[in-house]
């Protein structure tokens, strides 16, 4: 991902949308290339389904975990196996997962710092943030970060800043973005991509229109 990417998910709240596969066909169409669930909202094989999609499509999938026990998130893990996902992102049990992911060809993007709730939020200063993410960063493994930049309690922009400088492995920026200028300060900050799920099914950005195909068109004009 060397360009800024956009990731669709196809989410709300931090839940796949029953709807999601309706979702796929439009976002394929508005030629979005990234597109992602999350491990909770819909059964496996509708979750199968839409993997199937995402590919057939010629789309990168991504399944990103926000399920925060252990035993909950070793599940989703085995079932991004079982999907043949592109990318894991999300969870926080790096030393469970990784012997998992071996051999798979999943490229894996753990959550750093302290994570709770659902919607997920990021817990901590940036300086506890950044030590997280240059520990995980440092796994032999672990392909990237996935940053709940816009879900902490601190300055954002620094915050995105500083763990982008921490690591030379690419960071993602997930969740709470439902405007331009957030996207610019992601961009700003180095990080590699971006996710939006929420905002755009909910016809928040800013658009010529609420519906989703202008909702993405808005969004990828601002790659």
């Amino acid at each position: 991902m060397a360009d800024l990417a956009f990731i669709f998910m196809l989410t709300r709240h931090d839940r796949t949308v029953p709807d999601a596969a309706g979702h796929v066909a439009t976002a394929l169409a508005a030629g979005i290339r990234h597109i992602g669930f999350k491990d909770v909202g819909l059964p496996l094989p509708a979750l199968r389904e839409l993997g199937h999609m995402i590919k057939a499509g010629g789309a990168v999938s991504y399944l990103e975990v926000v399920s925060l026990d252990r035993d909950s998130e070793i599940m989703s893990v085995r079932a991004a196996i079982d999907l043949g996902v592109d990318h894991l992102l999300g969870g926080t049990h790096v030393d469970d997962v990784l012997p998992l992911l071996r051999g798979t060809g999943i490229r894996y993007y753990p959550f750093p710092g302290q994570i709770a709730g659902h919607p997920s939020v990021l817990n901590g200063s940036i300086e506890e943030i950044v030590g997280s993410a240059r520990s995980i960063a440092g796994r032999e493994g672990v392909d990237g970060l996935d940053l709940l930049a816009y879900r902490s309690g601190v300055d954002v922009p620094a915050l995105m800043t500083a763990v982008c400088a921490a690591t030379d492995k690419p960071v993602i920026v997930a969740g709470s973005i439902d405007r331009p200028e957030q996207i610019e300060a992601v961009r700003q900050a180095g990080a590699a991509g971006f996710t939006i799920g929420t905002s755009a099914l909910e016809g928040r950005f800013p658009a010529r229109g609420t519906g989703l195909e202008a909702q993405l068109a808005a969004i990828a004009a601002c790659l």
